[in-house]
């Protein structure tokens, strides 16, 4: 798949993960389309350095976990990809954006697990189903999991379990929709030093070395450990993967 011409939609693009997703896929040759929730500044940032690579890039704000919202988002969308690229189409939709939640099992309350179902997992699962008419055959689906579907660590149970039934959701997706030759596939970071839950990674120094301890490689990961996977996966070289689990994570808990 030449990808020249060719457009990604990035949710949660405006930092961390997706900043690093969005911009390591403008260095392929991709157009990139990114949502965010609050950052509207840091999104705009994101726009600036991926059209001083030469590439098309637009931030929408969209809050994935409000599903009466994607109508009219993918109206915006496919207005502007008209407009611009002269198509209502496009070619790699990944599914990054998302929340933390730390909390014990026994203390998440029922408004914490609805919040985090409709990020992770229900929001995923339709605005995935709302691409499908903007979704070229031959398109790629990537969906961000995370280490901790296949590690447990205190805390993260209600996370954990969604990002669990989203790596079957992929299968699901690789299957039904191989027909129109467009691959799903998982991509699951391990502990990443972001903003993300605060910047609990980051900056827990104790917190930090305990996870390095853990793996392989030594280190807790960064953002481009992850986006050049990804930039990967929406490749030529990479068309024969299809409903697969990739953690990226450096070896951890091995």
């Amino acid at each position: 798949m030449n990808t020249q011409m060719k457009t990604a939609l990035v949710t949660g693009g405006s930092r961390g993960l997706g900043r690093n997703m969005a911009i390591s896929l403008a260095k392929t040759g991709v157009d990139v389309v990114i949502t965010y929730n609050s950052s509207k500044q840091q999104a705009n940032e994101v726009v600036a350095e991926i059209q001083a690579l030469g590439q098309k890039a637009k931030a929408f704000p969209l809050d994935t976990g409000n599903l009466h919202l994607f109508d009219d988002f993918y109206r915006q969308l496919t207005a502007y990809l008209q407009a611009e690229k002269g198509v209502s189409t496009f070619d790699f939709l990944i599914n990054n954006a998302g929340t933390a939640l730390y909390a014990a099992f026994a203390d998440t309350t029922e408004e914490q697990f609805d919040t985090v179902l409709n990020i992770h997992y229900k929001g995923v699962f339709f605005l995935t189903q709302k691409a499908l008419p903007f979704l070229n055959n031959g398109g790629r689906i990537i969906n961000i999991s995370s280490g901790l579907t296949r590690t447990s660590f205190p805390g993260s149970s209600a996370y954990g379990s969604m990002k669990g039934a989203i790596e079957v959701l992929t299968r699901y997706m690789a299957k039904e929709l191989g027909d129109r030759g467009i691959a799903a596939n998982v991509v699951a970071p391990g502990a990443i030093e972001t903003d993300f839950g605060g910047g609990r990674i980051r900056d827990n120094k104790e917190l930090n070395a305990h996870v390095a301890s853990l793996t392989a490689l030594g280190r807790v990961g960064l953002p481009d450990d992850i986006g050049g996977v990804v930039a990967f996966l929406c490749s030529e070289e990479a068309r024969w993967i299809n409903g697969q689990r990739i953690e990226v994570s450096g070896g951890l808990a091995l």
